[in-house]
């Protein structure tokens, strides 16, 4: 006799989901975009088509580069005379 296994529900996939990626080593991040940051994040994501993962880890990445180049000033003051 076979017993059949219960279905998944949707939370419990999603549960699945997220903590087989903790485990890969990775981290959840959240947050709103502003207009002028959408606006560059719908640019990079037509021009790349990279998901949102890897543009996120991205650019994280430059900005810490950035940082440990002392470019952050320079980078801000880029941004803001591009009014991105």
């Amino acid at each position: 006799m076979t017993e059949k296994k219960a279905a998944l529900t949707n939370a419990e996939k999603q549960k699945r989901y997220r903590d087989r990626q903790k485990q890969s080593g990775k981290k959840e991040m959240r947050g709103y975009l502003s207009p002028e940051a959408l606006k560059c994040y719908q640019l990079i994501a037509e021009q790349t088509q990279w998901s949102d993962s890897v543009i996120l880890s991205n650019a994280v990445r430059l900005t810490y580069a950035a940082y440990k180049n002392g470019q952050i000033a320079l980078l801000n003051n880029w941004l803001n005379k591009h009014e991105l």
